[in-house]
C-alpha cells in the first residue's frame, strides 16, 4: 500500500521534459516546510488515501502517458515509494522522481530520472540538503534550484562552482513564481556564463498559479 494524494494527467510543466504529456502521482506527506511551497495541500501525511500498488498501476495505465512523474509532498518519505518506482519502470514508461534532496536517493533505481532540489537559503530549509546525494546523480538526472531573490542566485552560483563542477546532471534554475523576475534571472545567468538551464513553470503560465490538479 502507498498513500496517494492524487493521480492526474497533464503535461510536464518543468524539467528537460517540459511539455511532454505526463501522468502525475502525488504522494502525501512532507517533513519540510519550504517558504515557497506551492503544494501545501499535500504536506499532511493524512492528506491522501491508501492505495494498493496494482490499483495505482491500473489508474496510470488508463491515460497511456509516455511519462510518469512521482512527486509530493516528499515522495521518498514513504517507504514503498521505491517499490512503486520500480513497478512503474517495469511497465516500460519513462519515470521521473521529484524529490527535495533532503532524503537519500542512493536506493532509487538508476533508470529513474531524478529531479532533485537543492534548497536555497530563501527556502528556509537550506540545512536539510543531503549533499551526499550529488554522487548518486547520473547524466539523465537534474538538479533544481528555486530562487527567490538575488541572494539566492549568488548562493546558488557558489554551490555550482564549489559542489557541482563535476556533475553530469542538468542544472535547472527556476525563478520563484511571483517573487523573482525571470528577466533578471536571465541577465544574471548570461552575465556569469553559468552552465545551467533556466526554466519557468509552464503549468502556471497556462492555467495560473492557483490551479491544482494540472
Amino acid at each position: 500500500m502507498i498513500n496517494i494524494h492524487e493521480i492526474y494527467q497533464s503535461i510536464q510543466g518543468e524539467s528537460t521534459l517540459a511539455g511532454v504529456p505526463c501522468t502525475f502521482i502525488r504522494l502525501a506527506g512532507c517533513p519540510l516546510r519550504c517558504t515557497y511551497c506551492d503544494t501545501l495541500q499535500a504536506i499532511p501525511f493524512d492528506s491522501g488515501s491508501a492505495m494498493g500498488m496494482d490499483d495505482v498501476l491500473t489508474q496510470v495505465a488508463i491515460w497511456e502517458s509516455p511519462l510518469v512523474l512521482v512527486t509530493g509532498g516528499e515522495p521518498l518519505v514513504q517507504k514503498n515509494c521505491l517499490l512503486l518506482l520500480q513497478k512503474l519502470l517495469d511497465t516500460g514508461v519513462t519515470v521521473q522522481l521529484e524529490t527535495s534532496g533532503a532524503l537519500s536517493i542512493k536506493s532509487v533505481p538508476v533508470a529513474v530520472r531524478k529531479i532533485m532540489d537543492i534548497k536555497t537559503p530563501g527556502s528556509g530549509e537550506e540545512q536539510r540538503n543531503h549533499w551526499q546525494n550529488i554522487q548518486h546523480l547520473h547524466a539523465h538526472d537534474e538538479i533544481k534550484f528555486v530562487l527567490k531573490d538575488q541572494l539566492d542566485y549568488e548562493w546558488c552560483r557558489q554551490i555550482i562552482h564549489e559542489r557541482l563542477k563535476d556533475t553530469s546532471a542538468t542544472i535547472l534554475l527556476s525563478p520563484c513564481w511571483g517573487q523573482l523576475n525571470a528577466e533578471d534571472l536571465c541577465a544574471w545567468i548570461l552575465q556569469d556564463k553559468l552552465p545551467v538551464r533556466m526554466q519557468l513553470q509552464m503549468h502556471k503560465v497556462i492555467w495560473g498559479a492557483e490551479k491544482t490538479g494540472v
